[in-house]
Protein backbone atom coordinates (compact mmCIF):
# COMPACT_ATOMS: atom_id res chain seq x y z
CA UNK A 1 0.00 0.00 0.00
CA UNK A 2 1.15 3.35 -0.74
CA UNK A 3 1.18 5.12 2.66
CA UNK A 4 2.99 8.67 1.26
CA UNK A 5 -0.96 9.13 -0.62
CA UNK A 6 -4.11 9.02 1.89
CA UNK A 7 -7.08 7.44 0.71
CA UNK A 8 -10.20 9.23 0.92
CA UNK A 9 -13.31 7.93 2.80
CA UNK A 10 -15.11 7.55 -0.48
CA UNK A 11 -12.12 5.23 -1.77
CA UNK A 12 -11.61 3.75 1.67
CA UNK A 13 -15.02 2.96 2.00
CA UNK A 14 -15.16 1.35 -1.64
CA UNK A 15 -11.81 -0.75 -1.18
CA UNK A 16 -13.46 -2.25 2.03
CA UNK A 17 -16.83 -3.56 0.27
CA UNK A 18 -14.51 -4.40 -2.59
CA UNK A 19 -12.48 -6.90 -0.28
CA UNK A 20 -15.20 -7.99 1.57
CA UNK A 21 -17.48 -8.62 -1.44
CA UNK A 22 -14.48 -10.77 -2.80
CA UNK A 23 -13.06 -12.26 0.36
CA UNK A 24 -16.94 -14.14 0.99
CA UNK A 25 -19.54 -16.11 -0.77
CA UNK A 26 -22.60 -16.84 0.03
CA UNK A 27 -22.67 -17.46 3.48
CA UNK A 28 -25.57 -18.63 5.93
CA UNK A 29 -25.75 -17.36 9.49
CA UNK A 30 -28.44 -17.42 12.15
CA UNK A 31 -29.69 -14.98 14.49
CA UNK A 32 -33.04 -13.31 15.57
CA UNK A 33 -34.48 -10.19 13.81
CA UNK A 34 -34.59 -6.64 16.21
CA UNK A 35 -35.30 -3.47 14.71
CA UNK A 36 -37.43 -4.71 11.96
CA UNK A 37 -38.23 -2.11 9.50
CA UNK A 38 -40.23 -2.55 6.16
CA UNK A 39 -40.85 0.92 4.58
CA UNK A 40 -43.38 1.62 1.43
CA UNK A 41 -40.50 0.95 -0.95
CA UNK A 42 -40.87 -2.76 -0.44
CA UNK A 43 -36.82 -3.54 1.10
CA UNK A 44 -36.59 -4.44 4.93
CA UNK A 45 -34.26 -3.78 7.23
CA UNK A 46 -33.05 -5.51 10.70
CA UNK A 47 -30.37 -6.33 12.76
CA UNK A 48 -29.56 -9.64 13.22
CA UNK A 49 -28.56 -10.71 16.35
CA UNK A 50 -27.22 -13.51 19.20
CA UNK A 51 -26.50 -12.91 22.81
CA UNK A 52 -22.66 -11.21 22.53
CA UNK A 53 -22.81 -9.81 18.79
CA UNK A 54 -25.25 -7.89 16.10
CA UNK A 55 -25.09 -6.95 12.25
CA UNK A 56 -27.29 -5.07 10.45
CA UNK A 57 -28.89 -6.54 7.02
CA UNK A 58 -30.74 -5.52 4.15
CA UNK A 59 -33.32 -7.69 1.90
CA UNK A 60 -34.37 -5.96 -1.06
CA UNK A 61 -38.06 -5.80 -2.90
CA UNK A 62 -36.64 -8.60 -5.75
CA UNK A 63 -36.06 -10.99 -2.56
CA UNK A 64 -38.54 -10.29 0.26
CA UNK A 65 -41.24 -10.36 -2.57
CA UNK A 66 -40.47 -14.28 -2.26
CA UNK A 67 -40.87 -14.40 1.42
CA UNK A 68 -44.66 -16.08 2.34
CA UNK A 69 -44.68 -15.63 5.75
CA UNK A 70 -43.17 -12.16 7.19
CA UNK A 71 -40.85 -12.43 9.85
CA UNK A 72 -41.47 -9.90 13.08
CA UNK A 73 -39.80 -9.19 15.84
CA UNK A 74 -38.27 -11.53 17.99
CA UNK A 75 -37.73 -14.18 15.67
CA UNK A 76 -35.08 -16.62 14.99
CA UNK A 77 -34.32 -16.85 11.16
CA UNK A 78 -31.41 -18.30 8.72
CA UNK A 79 -30.43 -15.72 6.21
CA UNK A 80 -28.46 -16.95 3.22
CA UNK A 81 -26.55 -13.57 2.58
CA UNK A 82 -23.99 -11.68 1.17
CA UNK A 83 -21.14 -9.80 3.18
CA UNK A 84 -20.99 -6.18 1.94
CA UNK A 85 -20.61 -2.54 3.26
CA UNK A 86 -22.77 0.29 2.77
CA UNK A 87 -20.57 2.69 1.54
CA UNK A 88 -22.34 5.96 2.46
CA UNK A 89 -22.25 5.53 6.28
CA UNK A 90 -19.67 3.20 6.39
CA UNK A 91 -21.59 -0.02 7.60
CA UNK A 92 -20.78 -3.47 7.58
CA UNK A 93 -24.10 -5.19 6.49
CA UNK A 94 -25.54 -8.82 5.16
CA UNK A 95 -27.61 -7.81 2.09
CA UNK A 96 -29.92 -11.02 2.18
CA UNK A 97 -31.26 -13.58 -0.46
CA UNK A 98 -33.39 -16.03 1.35
CA UNK A 99 -34.51 -15.91 4.59
CA UNK A 100 -36.18 -18.82 6.70
CA UNK A 101 -37.60 -19.24 10.04
CA UNK A 102 -34.92 -21.01 12.91
CA UNK A 103 -36.97 -20.62 15.61
CA UNK A 104 -38.51 -18.64 18.64
CA UNK A 105 -36.07 -15.90 19.86
CA UNK A 106 -34.51 -16.36 23.10
CA UNK A 107 -36.16 -13.23 24.32
CA UNK A 108 -39.64 -14.14 23.28
CA UNK A 109 -38.49 -17.26 25.43
CA UNK A 110 -37.57 -15.88 28.20
CA UNK A 111 -40.91 -13.55 28.16
CA UNK A 112 -43.57 -16.30 28.02
CA UNK A 113 -41.33 -18.43 30.90
CA UNK A 114 -41.46 -15.55 33.27
CA UNK A 115 -45.05 -14.79 32.41
CA UNK A 116 -46.03 -18.30 33.37
CA UNK A 117 -43.76 -17.88 35.96
CA UNK A 118 -45.63 -14.98 37.83
CA UNK A 119 -48.88 -15.78 36.54
CA UNK A 120 -48.51 -18.48 38.52
CA UNK A 121 -47.94 -16.74 41.79
CA UNK A 122 -50.77 -14.88 41.34
CA UNK A 123 -49.03 -11.49 40.46
CA UNK A 124 -51.37 -11.04 37.70
CA UNK A 125 -54.71 -11.65 40.01
CA UNK A 126 -56.83 -8.50 39.87
CA UNK A 127 -57.52 -9.35 44.00
CA UNK A 128 -54.13 -7.46 44.17
CA UNK A 129 -54.98 -4.14 42.19
CA UNK A 130 -55.01 -1.11 44.01
CA UNK A 131 -58.11 1.29 43.14
CA UNK A 132 -56.42 4.87 41.37
CA UNK A 133 -57.46 8.08 42.96
CA UNK A 134 -60.81 9.81 41.70
CA UNK A 135 -58.63 12.90 42.17
CA UNK A 136 -54.99 12.72 42.78
CA UNK A 137 -53.03 15.64 43.81
CA UNK A 138 -49.90 14.94 43.33
CA UNK A 139 -48.52 12.72 40.30
CA UNK A 140 -44.90 10.97 40.26
CA UNK A 141 -43.77 9.83 37.20
CA UNK A 142 -40.91 7.00 37.02
CA UNK A 143 -39.42 7.52 33.22
CA UNK A 144 -36.15 8.91 31.61
CA UNK A 145 -36.09 12.70 31.84
CA UNK A 146 -35.08 13.17 27.72
CA UNK A 147 -37.47 10.76 26.43
CA UNK A 148 -40.91 11.02 24.50
CA UNK A 149 -42.87 9.94 27.47
CA UNK A 150 -42.34 12.80 29.84
CA UNK A 151 -42.97 15.63 27.08
CA UNK A 152 -46.14 13.61 26.19
CA UNK A 153 -47.46 13.33 29.94
CA UNK A 154 -46.44 16.95 30.61
CA UNK A 155 -48.30 18.23 27.39
CA UNK A 156 -51.50 16.13 27.84
CA UNK A 157 -51.12 17.25 31.81
CA UNK A 158 -50.48 21.00 30.41
CA UNK A 159 -53.69 20.93 28.42
CA UNK A 160 -56.45 19.17 30.95
CA UNK A 161 -55.43 20.23 34.55
CA UNK A 162 -51.88 22.45 35.14
CA UNK A 163 -52.43 22.86 38.48
CA UNK A 164 -51.24 19.02 39.21
CA UNK A 165 -48.39 18.96 40.93
CA UNK A 166 -45.86 16.22 39.30
CA UNK A 167 -42.66 14.76 40.81
CA UNK A 168 -40.42 13.10 37.97
CA UNK A 169 -38.01 10.30 39.56
CA UNK A 170 -35.89 9.70 36.28
CA UNK A 171 -34.22 6.61 35.17
CA UNK A 172 -32.75 5.23 32.28
CA UNK A 173 -35.38 3.12 30.23
CA UNK A 174 -33.18 0.61 28.15
CA UNK A 175 -29.92 -0.89 28.48
CA UNK A 176 -28.51 -3.39 31.49
CA UNK A 177 -28.75 -0.20 34.10
CA UNK A 178 -32.19 0.71 33.72
CA UNK A 179 -34.14 -2.38 35.32
CA UNK A 180 -31.95 -1.73 38.37
CA UNK A 181 -32.70 1.92 38.52
CA UNK A 182 -36.29 1.31 37.75
CA UNK A 183 -36.61 -0.78 41.04
CA UNK A 184 -35.07 2.06 43.12
CA UNK A 185 -37.16 4.44 41.67
CA UNK A 186 -40.34 2.55 42.52
CA UNK A 187 -39.00 2.10 46.31
CA UNK A 188 -37.86 5.80 46.93
CA UNK A 189 -41.36 7.04 45.53
CA UNK A 190 -43.18 4.67 48.34
CA UNK A 191 -40.54 6.07 50.82
CA UNK A 192 -40.73 9.76 49.39
CA UNK A 193 -45.09 9.25 49.97
CA UNK A 194 -45.33 12.53 48.16
CA UNK A 195 -47.20 10.79 45.38
CA UNK A 196 -50.61 9.39 45.72
CA UNK A 197 -50.19 7.77 42.35
CA UNK A 198 -47.52 6.79 39.83
CA UNK A 199 -47.02 6.59 36.40
CA UNK A 200 -44.01 3.87 35.21
CA UNK A 201 -43.09 4.04 31.55
CA UNK A 202 -42.17 5.14 28.65
CA UNK A 203 -41.95 5.11 24.77
CA UNK A 204 -42.26 2.92 21.94
CA UNK A 205 -38.62 0.84 20.96
CA UNK A 206 -38.37 -2.75 19.68
CA UNK A 207 -38.27 -5.70 21.91
CA UNK A 208 -35.01 -5.60 23.25
CA UNK A 209 -35.48 -1.25 24.13
CA UNK A 210 -38.49 -2.14 25.99
CA UNK A 211 -36.97 -5.09 28.15
CA UNK A 212 -36.36 -3.58 31.19
CA UNK A 213 -39.63 -3.54 32.08
CA UNK A 214 -39.74 -7.36 31.45
CA UNK A 215 -37.38 -7.97 34.15
CA UNK A 216 -38.41 -9.95 37.33
CA UNK A 217 -37.20 -7.54 39.57
CA UNK A 218 -39.37 -4.69 37.98
CA UNK A 219 -42.38 -6.62 38.18
CA UNK A 220 -41.94 -7.78 41.87
CA UNK A 221 -40.93 -3.70 42.64
CA UNK A 222 -44.20 -2.87 41.01
CA UNK A 223 -46.08 -5.16 42.83
CA UNK A 224 -44.83 -4.75 46.11
CA UNK A 225 -45.79 -0.94 45.69
CA UNK A 226 -48.13 0.60 48.26
CA UNK A 227 -48.73 2.85 45.74
CA UNK A 228 -51.01 2.64 42.91
CA UNK A 229 -48.86 2.15 39.81
CA UNK A 230 -49.85 2.57 35.89
CA UNK A 231 -47.90 1.17 33.42
CA UNK A 232 -47.19 3.46 30.19
CA UNK A 233 -44.63 1.27 28.13
CA UNK A 234 -44.51 1.95 24.22
CA UNK A 235 -47.37 1.85 21.88
CA UNK A 236 -50.94 0.14 22.60
CA UNK A 237 -49.41 -3.17 20.66
CA UNK A 238 -46.35 -3.46 23.17
CA UNK A 239 -47.17 -5.68 25.90
CA UNK A 240 -44.72 -5.82 28.90
CA UNK A 241 -44.72 -8.09 32.50
CA UNK A 242 -45.17 -5.10 33.70
CA UNK A 243 -48.28 -4.19 32.33
CA UNK A 244 -49.58 -7.57 34.01
CA UNK A 245 -48.45 -6.90 36.99
CA UNK A 246 -49.35 -3.05 37.50
CA UNK A 247 -52.76 -1.78 39.01
CA UNK A 248 -53.71 -0.42 35.68
CA UNK A 249 -52.26 -0.54 31.95
CA UNK A 250 -52.62 2.48 29.67
CA UNK A 251 -51.59 1.97 26.28
CA UNK A 252 -49.39 5.13 25.87
CA UNK A 253 -47.69 7.56 28.22
CA UNK A 254 -50.59 10.33 27.06
CA UNK A 255 -52.97 7.72 27.75
CA UNK A 256 -51.82 7.67 31.06
CA UNK A 257 -52.07 11.34 31.59
CA UNK A 258 -55.57 11.44 30.35
CA UNK A 259 -56.49 8.70 33.01
CA UNK A 260 -54.77 10.34 36.12
CA UNK A 261 -55.65 14.11 35.05
CA UNK A 262 -59.21 15.65 35.65
CA UNK A 263 -60.40 18.08 33.07
CA UNK A 264 -60.05 21.68 34.01
CA UNK A 265 -62.98 22.69 32.21
CA UNK A 266 -65.30 20.02 33.82
CA UNK A 267 -63.88 21.27 37.04
CA UNK A 268 -65.38 24.84 36.32
CA UNK A 269 -68.60 23.66 35.19
CA UNK A 270 -69.31 21.82 38.54
CA UNK A 271 -68.21 24.82 40.08
CA UNK A 272 -70.52 27.08 38.33
CA UNK A 273 -73.22 24.33 39.06
CA UNK A 274 -72.74 24.33 42.85
CA UNK A 275 -72.72 27.78 43.17
CA UNK A 276 -76.01 27.79 41.61
CA UNK A 277 -77.16 25.44 43.42
CA UNK A 278 -76.34 27.14 46.62
CA UNK A 279 -77.59 30.29 45.68
CA UNK A 280 -81.14 28.67 45.25
CA UNK A 281 -80.74 26.87 48.52
CA UNK A 282 -80.14 29.88 50.15
CA UNK A 283 -83.34 32.00 48.39
CA UNK A 284 -85.54 28.84 49.08
CA UNK A 285 -84.15 29.43 52.77
CA UNK A 286 -85.13 32.72 52.88
CA UNK A 287 -88.05 32.42 51.27
CA UNK A 288 -89.26 29.94 53.90
CA UNK A 289 -88.49 31.74 56.46
CA UNK A 290 -90.52 34.92 55.74
CA UNK A 291 -93.05 32.33 55.38
CA UNK A 292 -92.91 31.04 58.51
CA UNK A 293 -92.55 34.36 59.99
CA UNK A 294 -95.74 35.74 58.78
CA UNK A 295 -97.60 32.55 59.98
CA UNK A 296 -96.35 33.22 63.39
CA UNK A 297 -97.42 37.03 63.32
CA UNK A 298 -100.66 36.14 62.62
CA UNK A 299 -100.64 33.55 65.66
CA UNK A 300 -98.89 35.50 67.81
CA UNK A 301 -100.66 38.99 68.09
CA UNK A 302 -99.63 39.71 71.65
CA UNK A 303 -97.78 40.76 73.62
CA UNK A 304 -96.40 42.72 70.89
CA UNK A 305 -93.16 44.22 72.02
CA UNK A 306 -91.92 40.59 72.04
CA UNK A 307 -93.08 39.45 68.31
CA UNK A 308 -91.47 42.80 67.55
CA UNK A 309 -88.06 41.60 69.34
CA UNK A 310 -88.19 38.39 67.46
CA UNK A 311 -89.40 40.21 64.12
CA UNK A 312 -86.09 42.39 64.91
CA UNK A 313 -84.07 39.01 65.29
CA UNK A 314 -85.84 37.43 62.41
CA UNK A 315 -84.66 40.38 60.18
CA UNK A 316 -81.01 40.46 61.63
CA UNK A 317 -80.91 36.45 60.75
CA UNK A 318 -82.21 37.46 57.57
CA UNK A 319 -79.45 40.22 57.36
CA UNK A 320 -77.06 37.91 58.19
CA UNK A 321 -77.97 34.89 55.93
CA UNK A 322 -77.93 37.31 53.15
CA UNK A 323 -73.97 38.93 54.08
CA UNK A 324 -72.94 35.05 54.24
CA UNK A 325 -74.57 34.15 50.92
CA UNK A 326 -72.62 37.44 49.38
CA UNK A 327 -69.32 36.40 51.05
CA UNK A 328 -69.75 32.94 49.78
CA UNK A 329 -70.34 34.14 46.42
CA UNK A 330 -67.78 36.38 46.34
CA UNK A 331 -65.29 33.12 47.68
CA UNK A 332 -66.56 31.05 45.05
CA UNK A 333 -65.88 34.52 42.32
CA UNK A 334 -62.88 34.70 44.19
CA UNK A 335 -61.62 31.30 43.15
CA UNK A 336 -63.06 31.16 39.87
CA UNK A 337 -60.90 34.07 39.10
CA UNK A 338 -57.64 32.54 40.27
CA UNK A 339 -58.47 29.37 38.67
CA UNK A 340 -58.53 31.61 35.22
CA UNK A 341 -55.35 33.22 36.26
CA UNK A 342 -53.61 30.18 36.59
CA UNK A 343 -54.93 28.74 33.50
CA UNK A 344 -53.66 32.13 31.73
CA UNK A 345 -50.41 31.53 33.07
CA UNK A 346 -50.07 28.51 31.30
CA UNK A 347 -51.15 30.26 27.62
CA UNK A 348 -48.94 29.12 24.50
CA UNK A 349 -47.97 32.39 23.83
CA UNK A 350 -44.33 32.75 26.17
CA UNK A 351 -43.68 29.16 24.41
CA UNK A 352 -44.37 30.36 21.12
CA UNK A 353 -41.93 33.28 21.19
CA UNK A 354 -39.27 31.10 22.91
CA UNK A 355 -39.42 28.68 20.11
CA UNK A 356 -39.12 32.27 17.87
CA UNK A 357 -35.85 33.14 19.45
CA UNK A 358 -34.47 29.57 19.21
CA UNK A 359 -35.34 29.50 15.18
CA UNK A 360 -33.59 32.69 14.84
CA UNK A 361 -30.41 31.53 16.91
CA UNK A 362 -30.53 28.89 14.61
CA UNK A 363 -30.69 31.47 11.40
CA UNK A 364 -27.15 33.42 12.27
CA UNK A 365 -25.40 30.39 13.75
CA UNK A 366 -26.21 28.75 10.21
CA UNK A 367 -24.99 31.99 8.67
CA UNK A 368 -22.40 32.43 10.39
CA UNK A 369 -21.24 28.77 9.71
CA UNK A 370 -21.64 29.19 6.21
CA UNK A 371 -19.99 32.17 5.67
CA UNK A 372 -16.28 30.52 7.52
CA UNK A 373 -17.36 27.78 5.54
CA UNK A 374 -16.81 29.76 2.22
CA UNK A 375 -14.20 31.97 3.31
CA UNK A 376 -12.25 28.34 4.41
CA UNK A 377 -13.06 26.82 0.98
CA UNK A 378 -11.67 30.14 -0.62
CA UNK A 379 -8.36 29.99 1.63
CA UNK A 380 -7.69 26.48 0.21
CA UNK A 381 -8.09 26.86 -3.17
CA UNK A 382 -6.12 29.67 -3.44
CA UNK A 383 -3.81 27.67 -1.47
CA UNK A 384 -4.38 24.29 -3.88
CA UNK A 385 -3.83 27.04 -6.77
CA UNK A 386 0.12 27.70 -5.82
CA UNK A 387 1.05 24.53 -4.98
CA UNK A 388 -0.26 23.98 -8.56
CA UNK A 389 2.11 26.88 -9.85
CA UNK A 390 5.34 25.51 -8.10
CA UNK A 391 5.07 22.39 -9.76
CA UNK A 392 4.46 23.92 -13.56
CA UNK A 393 6.34 23.81 -15.74
CA UNK A 394 6.08 27.14 -16.53
CA UNK A 395 7.20 27.82 -13.38
CA UNK A 396 10.76 25.78 -14.15
CA UNK A 397 11.59 28.07 -17.38
CA UNK A 398 10.93 31.08 -15.68
CA UNK A 399 14.47 30.06 -13.13
CA UNK A 400 16.35 29.95 -15.79
CA UNK A 401 15.64 26.67 -17.36
CA UNK A 402 14.53 25.53 -21.00
CA UNK A 403 12.81 22.93 -22.43
CA UNK A 404 14.74 21.16 -25.86
CA UNK A 405 12.69 20.02 -28.30
CA UNK A 406 13.76 17.79 -31.74
CA UNK A 407 12.65 19.23 -35.18
CA UNK A 408 9.67 17.01 -34.81
CA UNK A 409 8.25 18.35 -31.25
CA UNK A 410 9.71 15.26 -29.26
CA UNK A 411 10.76 16.15 -26.03
CA UNK A 412 15.32 16.03 -25.55
CA UNK A 413 16.23 13.69 -22.62
CA UNK A 414 19.55 12.39 -23.59
CA UNK A 415 22.31 12.86 -25.64
CA UNK A 416 21.77 10.06 -27.70
CA UNK A 417 18.62 11.54 -29.40
CA UNK A 418 20.99 14.10 -31.45
CA UNK A 419 23.19 14.19 -34.29
CA UNK A 420 26.01 16.37 -34.53
CA UNK A 421 25.17 19.20 -36.76
CA UNK A 422 21.71 18.81 -36.18
CA UNK A 423 19.04 21.75 -35.44
CA UNK A 424 17.32 21.84 -32.37
CA UNK A 425 14.45 24.22 -30.47
CA UNK A 426 15.05 25.42 -26.89
CA UNK A 427 11.64 26.56 -25.42
CA UNK A 428 12.25 29.52 -22.84
CA UNK A 429 9.95 31.30 -20.29
CA UNK A 430 9.79 33.66 -23.06
CA UNK A 431 10.29 32.87 -26.57
CA UNK A 432 11.75 29.76 -27.90
CA UNK A 433 15.94 29.85 -29.81
CA UNK A 434 16.99 27.16 -32.38
CA UNK A 435 20.27 25.61 -31.90
CA UNK A 436 22.47 23.50 -33.71
CA UNK A 437 24.67 20.79 -32.60
CA UNK A 438 28.28 21.91 -32.31
CA UNK A 439 29.76 18.94 -29.59
CA UNK A 440 27.66 15.68 -28.39
CA UNK A 441 28.75 14.58 -24.68
CA UNK A 442 27.24 11.01 -24.07
CA UNK A 443 28.57 10.71 -20.42
CA UNK A 444 26.35 9.93 -17.51
CA UNK A 445 27.45 13.15 -16.16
Amino acid sequence: MNLSKPLSVSELNQSAKTLLESSFSLIQVEGEISNLARPSSGHWYFTLKDARAQVRCAMFKNRTQFIRTLPKEGDRVVLTAKVSLYEGRGDFQLIAEQMALGGTGQLQIAFEALKAKLQFEGLFSTEHKRALPVHPTHLGIITSPTGAAIHDILHVLQRRFPGLEVTLYPTAVQGKEAAGQIVKAIEFANRDRRCDVLIVGRGGGSLEDLWPFNEESVARAIFASQLPIVSAVGHETDITIADWVADYRAPTPSAAAEILSPNQLDIHNQLSRLTRQLYQAILLKMDTSRQSLSHLKKRLRHPGDKLREQAQRIDRAELRLHSLMQRQIKNTQLKLEQLNKRLMKQAPFNLVQQHHRYLQQLDARHRLAMHQLINHQHNRLKHQAALLHQVSPLATLSRGYAILQTADGLGITESSQVKLNETINARLSKGSLALSVTRIDNSST
